[in-house]
C-alpha cells in the first residue's frame, strides 16, 4: 500500500483534497477516480507503480507542437479517471479495468534514458488521479537532465497542483467546452477548476490547450469562438489544438466533419497566433512565423523535418516563439 498525499480523516473517513470532486471516502472504497482507496483508515494510492500504458512517441503526439520538435519522449500511462466522459477516445483504460503492470519511478526514468527519450509524458489516462507516482517521477527525471510533460483534463486542487508546478515542464490541458452545463452534463466535472489550473498553468510553464470537436455535443462555431476569446484573454501566445472526434464509448455520432475544423481553425486564427488540426491523418501541420511567415518547424503529421528556431526566436525577423526549443 502506498499511501496517498492530500487528504483528511473525517469521522473514521477519508476525503481526498487531491481534486475539486473533494470526495467522501469510506472504509474500503474509492473515490471516482476508483484509484484512491480507503484502507485501515489510512488513503491508499492504489494505482502507484502499475501501469497500463508504455510507448515511444513523437513529441508532437501529445500534442505539443512546441516542445522539442522532432524527438521523442516516453509516454506512460495507468488506469481510471475522475471525468465520466460520454465520448472519452481513451475509454478502455480510463472507464474499466485495463491488464495493469508494474514499473516502479526508478525503472520508468531508466528507460526514458535507454530509449535516447527527450523526457517522460504522463498521459493516456487521468495522470493527475496518480499524483504520487507522477510526483516521483518527476522528480528522478529532473535530476536526470529529462523533461516532464503532464496531458491532462486540469481537474486538480491548487495545493497539489502547487507542489507539481516547479517540475512540469510543459503541459496539455483539455478544455472540453467553456459551457459549465457541458461539463455537469457530459463529463459529471464542474468547469471553473479547469479553468483556474490553465490560468495557474500558462503562468508558470509552457501550455498548450487541446479542445476535442464533439459531434453534437460542442460542434458549433459559437461554443468554439466563446474558448477562442477566452483562451486569448488569457494569452494570444497559447498554442490551441482542434481535435476531431471519432465515435468512441457511449458516444455514437459521427466523427467531426473536418470542414467544420477548418472553419473552427479559421475562426481561432483571428485572435490565437498557433492553432492546429489534430486527428485528421497526415496534414501540413508546419509552423510558420505569424509575424513574417518564415517556415519555423516543417513537419508532416508527427514526422518533424527541420525546425529552424534560434534562442526561441525567429531567425528571420527575431519574433518571439512560445515553447520549449
Amino acid at each position: 500500500m502506498h499511501a496517498a498525499h492530500h487528504w483528511d480523516r473525517i469521522n473514521g473517513e477519508a476525503q481526498c483534497r487531491l481534486c475539486p470532486h473533494a470526495c467522501v471516502i469510506r472504509e474500503g472504497t474509492t473515490g471516482r477516480c476508483g484509484v484512491r482507496r480507503l484502507r485501515q483508515g489510512m488513503l491508499s494510492a492504489e494505482a502507484y507503480g502499475y501501469i497500463s500504458s508504455l510507448a515511444m512517441d513523437p513529441i508532437e503526439k501529445k500534442p505539443l507542437f512546441h516542445v522539442k520538435p522532432g524527438t521523442e519522449i516516453l509516454s506512460v500511462g495507468s488506469a481510471g479517471c475522475n471525468f465520466r466522459c460520454s465520448f472519452c477516445q481513451n475509454w478502455t483504460i480510463s472507464q474499466e479495468h485495463p491488464p495493469l503492470s508494474r514499473l516502479a519511478p526508478r525503472q520508468l526514468i531508466e528507460e526514458a534514458l535507454e530509449q535516447g527519450a527527450c523526457g517522460v509524458a504522463y498521459t493516456y489516462n487521468e495522470p493527475l488521479i496518480n499524483f504520487e507516482y507522477l510526483l516521483d517521477c518527476a522528480r528522478l527525471a529532473r535530476t536526470r537532465g529529462l523533461l516532464n510533460a503532464v496531458v491532462t483534463n486540469g481537474y486538480i486542487q491548487p495545493p497539489p497542483l502547487a507542489e507539481l508546478l516547479p517540475l512540469i515542464d510543459a503541459w496539455n490541458i483539455d478544455i472540453k467546452s467553456l459551457r459549465p452545463e457541458f461539463y455537469r452534463r457530459f463529463c459529471a466535472a464542474e468547469l471553473a477548476p479547469v479553468l483556474e489550473t490553465v490560468t495557474t498553468v500558462a503562468s508558470a510553464a509552457h501550455l498548450e490547450i487541446t479542445h476535442l470537436v464533439v459531434t453534437g455535443g460542442n460542434d458549433d462555431l459559437q461554443q468554439i469562438a466563446e474558448l477562442v476569446d477566452w483562451i486569448a484573454g488569457l494569452s494570444s501566445e497559447i498554442p490551441l489544438h482542434l481535435t476531431r472526434y471519432y465515435p468512441q464509448y457511449r458516444w455514437e455520432a459521427p466523427a467531426t466533419d473536418p470542414e467544420l475544423l477548418c472553419q473552427a481553425r479559421d475562426l481561432a486564427k483571428r485572435k490565437l497566433a498557433w492553432v492546429y488540426l489534430g486527428n485528421l491523418g497526415q496534414g501540413d501541420d508546419a509552423l510558420h512565423c505569424p509575424a513574417c511567415n518564415r517556415l519555423l518547424v516543417e513537419r508532416r503529421g508527427y514526422h518533424t523535418k527541420s525546425v529552424s528556431i534560434t534562442e526561441g526566436k525567429c531567425p528571420q525577423c527575431q519574433r518571439r516563439i512560445p515553447g520549449i526549443f
